[in-house]
């Protein structure tokens, strides 16, 4: 029996805030070695040993949110895989009163359907944003022959008829590669690499983000966490690491400002893998409380 995210219920009404669900899904990931599908089970099952409350005193246990389990995955199907997940969001998303939805992945490509089904659906697309933690690019536009890939989704996203370059930010790439690189420069992609957040600091960061947004009106934000983003030796559970990421700290610190300033329709958190993960399981506890301190900060 798959246990609920710090013992949420696992159902829902029209009362509900924050709608939980797992994409145990890493077929489209580069790597061989990596077991993300199974971050969604094993990020629920550490909560039970977490403190009920955040780090601000917020009670978790007053957040009205359900966790609705995990969407159904095929691992030998993946385009199947995507009209089931693109649905499963679908049926959940109302673009009138939505609860805020909250994906725990899998690799990074899950982002894509859901991001597609909120996407396709929320009203005022004009002030629609989306914000990306990653120490890559993701912005392949085949990898392998084949577009659908973690390397491939911020592309993917990018190549959404209502997503352009005035509404789609990158921050935290510390490992781009030359074809990403060439691409990023032809499309004119807007990103802030690591190293340029600590040649500034974490507030200029910050409202370096606001501005390119709010200049362009962007008032609601979709937002993907790659665990990578943090520096490795604070996240090591994951495919790729790359050092020199963000401080857990300086992630916080962004999140809580921009719940603070947006609207956060959705957001998810992607890439852990378990399987390379420390006994102590530090990257899975790391997901789990950036998770539920984001929530915290939305519903304040």
């Amino acid at each position: 029996m798959v246990k609920t995210f710090y013992d949420f219920k696992d159902n829902f009404d029209h009362s509900t805030e924050f709608l939980i669900f797992g994409i145990p899904w890493d077929s489209l990931s580069s790597l061989k070695n990596v077991n993300s599908a199974a971050a969604p089970f094993k990020i629920r099952e550490l909560t039970y040993d977490l403190a009920r409350s955040t780090e601000l005193g917020f009670d978790i246990s007053t957040l009205n949110a359900s966790d609705l389990g995990n969407v159904e995955i095929d691992p030998s199907n993946n385009e199947k895989n995507l009209i089931k997940i693109e649905e499963f969001v679908r049926k959940l998303y109302n673009p009138y009163k939505s609860p805020k939805m909250v994906m725990i992945g899998g690799d990074h490509f899950c982002t894509y359907p859901v991001l597609k089904a909120i996407g396709d659906l929320v009203l005022e697309r004009e002030k629609f944003g989306v914000l990306i933690f990653d120490a890559h690019a993701d912005f392949y536009y085949v990898w392998e022959g084949k577009k659908n890939s973690h390397t491939t989704v911020a592309h993917r996203i990018f190549d959404l008829e209502y997503m352009n370059n005035k509404n789609l930010l990158i921050v935290g790439a510390r490992d781009i590669d030359n074809i990403e690189l060439d691409n990023i420069k032809k499309n004119k992609i807007e990103h802030i690499n690591s190293c340029e957040i600590y040649d500034i600091d974490i507030q200029e960061t910050i409202e370096k983000i606001f501005k390119f947004f709010k200049s362009q009106g962007i008032l609601k934000l979709y937002v993907s966490i790659d665990i990578d983003v943090l520096d490795p030796s604070i996240a090591p559970g994951t495919g790729y690491v790359v050092p020199g990421g963000l401080s857990y700290r300086d992630l916080w610190q962004i999140l809580r400002k921009l719940a603070e300033e947006f609207n956060i329709i959705g957001f998810d958190l992607v890439e852990v893998s378990p399987n390379l993960d420390l006994q102590n399981k530090i990257t899975q506890i790391c997901a789990a409380k950036i998770i539920v301190e984001f929530m915290s900060f939305i519903k304040k």
